[in-house]
């Protein structure tokens, strides 16, 4: 399915757009700024930080994010393996000189947030009530102050920087031999949107581009894709899932906002991979030192997977028995309205997501069960608080150190600190969509429209449907998505009039001819 956006055209709705998303700061309490305390607090750390004593600068590392980005949590350098130990002075326990030979290895350098942040102080106990940077259309609300995330911690290219690097042998077929993780000084030679890393690794990208593409971010492009595809293959083989749903966002440029319709490219997918590669090193490492937080999800229950079969069969596209979850789902063309609908049908599989903290006795449930391993956040802590404990974990204990108190101090918080966040998180998102949506739609009311159903009516919580049901449909042009009245067949074509589209309260609702 190709990129598309859509404006909304008229001046009278963007203005009450503008108020309405505006008005979601207030309306879900999110946070104003920082004290005069806390960025007091910020100056002086960044005024006394000192980089480590390793020096890794001469390693030509590279990021991929978003457009835009400034709070940039990883950047990586990926070579083949040319020496004799990948890991010198590791106190990874799990190294063995008679394994596998190294093939590849991964450098992947993660802000250095926990240098910036002192225990019990003023920033942290502003990050504990935060959680994580929550999104919306017209900006953002930080986990860290700007002058920290979008400046002094972030690994902005060309910039000295401290980070916690992660070296990661992996085998011919992508499997992990051996990891450590270190404080060290870094410099970035490239940061790269997720457009210009595809087209540069697809030999197509635009004359401006050619500075970067010297031969060392040339060569973390091509095996990017290669580590990646292998790993991908080797998700397949754990059964693991992954859910590439079509992303729907709101853009704004600065004068107008834009709802925009797009599925991921596959460097995303691939970035990805090095992204889980670490979390599960890290989880690995916490799990042998018996003291960290997991990111766990327990496998889909026998009743979501027996109503998810059905719907397959339904749709013409039966999950085979003997198909695991996670390439059945890859198999899925989302171009395809039936097979849309499969796709957003599966977040049925995908329930149950949290945080699993231990100290000293080992968590009875250890994996995530669509990564199908022991998983950990730990590669975004400008953005996500958890991400900043896990990484003083797991360096001491890669170092063979005593894990720093203060982290082992806020196990036991984290888990209702991080669900608390997400929730809002998602409700923002989520009404954010919901209003541009209804902006795109204001002026059609009355209108008909080709749709697809995606899914149909929640039960009302004691098992029964409710008294008004509504299934939610997905209009071919504009692709939006929204309520559609009536209990409707997930998967099926159908032909919808707009009955109403209200910005203020977010209501969009079809019927069926």
């Amino acid at each position: 399915m190709p990129y598309s956006h859509i404006d909304v055209h008229s001046s009278a709705a963007q203005q009450e757009l503008a108020l309405a998303l505006a008005n979601l700061k207030t309306e879900f309490k999110l946070p104003q700024g920082f004290s005069e305390e806390v960025l007091a607090e910020v100056s002086a750390a960044i005024a006394a930080h000192r980089l480590p004593e390793l020096d890794l600068t001469a390693q030509p590392f590279l990021s991929i994010d978003p457009p835009g980005s400034m709070d940039l949590d990883q950047a990586m350098f990926l070579e083949p393996f040319a020496g004799p130990d990948p890991v010198p002075d590791a106190a990874d326990s799990r190294n063995t000189a008679d394994g596998p030979a190294p093939t590849y290895l991964v450098h992947y350098a993660i802000a250095d947030v926990p240098s910036f942040v002192p225990p019990a102080g003023a920033l942290d106990s502003e990050t504990r009530h935060r959680g994580q940077t929550v999104y919306t259309p017209d900006g953002r609300v930080p986990l860290h102050p700007a002058r920290m995330s979008e400046d002094a911690a972030s690994l902005l290219p060309g910039r000295l920087r401290s980070a916690f690097v992660w070296q990661i042998a992996l085998d011919a077929a992508g499997e992990e031999i051996s990891t450590t993780v270190r404080r060290a000084a870094i410099r970035s030679v490239a940061r790269l949107d997720y457009a210009q890393a595809q087209a540069m690794i697809d030999g197509d990208s635009s004359p401006e581009l050619a500075n970067e593409t010297d031969g060392a971010v040339a060569q973390t492009l091509c095996l990017l894709k290669e580590i990646g595809l292998k790993r991908i293959a080797l998700e397949h083989k754990r059964g693991g899932a992954s859910l590439n749903v079509p992303r729907q966002e709101v853009e704004f440029d600065g004068d107008r906002y834009r709802l925009v319709f797009r599925p991921a490219l596959p460097v995303e997918d691939w970035n990805a991979q090095i992204s889980l590669l670490t979390g599960m090193a890290a989880a690995a490492l916490m799990l042998e030192g018996r003291v960290g937080i997991l990111r766990t999800m327990p496998e889909p229950d026998a009743a979501s997977v027996d109503r998810y079969r059905r719907q397959t069969v339904v749709l013409a596209k039966p999950w085979p028995v003997d198909i695991p979850y996670g390439d059945y789902l890859r198999s899925l063309d989302t171009s395809d309205p039936q097979q849309l609908a499969l796709m957003h049908a599966a977040t049925s599989l995908f329930r149950g997501a949290g945080y699993t903290p231990f100290d000293g006795e080992l968590p009875p449930h250890s994996v995530q069960a669509a990564v199908a391993a022991p998983y950990a956040h730990t590669t975004a802590p400008l953005r996500r608080l958890v991400d900043r404990f896990v990484l003083a974990i797991c360096a001491a204990l890669c170092a063979g150190e005593s894990v720093p108190q203060w982290a082992r101090d806020a196990l036991a918080q984290l888990p209702s600190i991080m669900m608390a966040s997400d929730q809002l998180a998602n409700k923002v998102d989520r009404a954010a969509i919901d209003t541009v949506e209804a902006a795109v739609l204001s002026a059609h009311v009355g209108a008909e429209f080709d749709a697809v159903v995606i899914s149909g009516p929640k039960s009302n919580g004691n098992g029964n449907a409710p008294a008004s049901p509504k299934s939610i449909i997905q209009l071919k042009d504009p692709a939006v998505s929204a309520y559609c009245a009536g209990a409707l067949e997930p998967g099926t074509n159908v032909r919808v009039r707009l009955l109403q589209a209200d910005i203020a309260t977010r209501t969009v609702l079809f019927t069926t001819l």
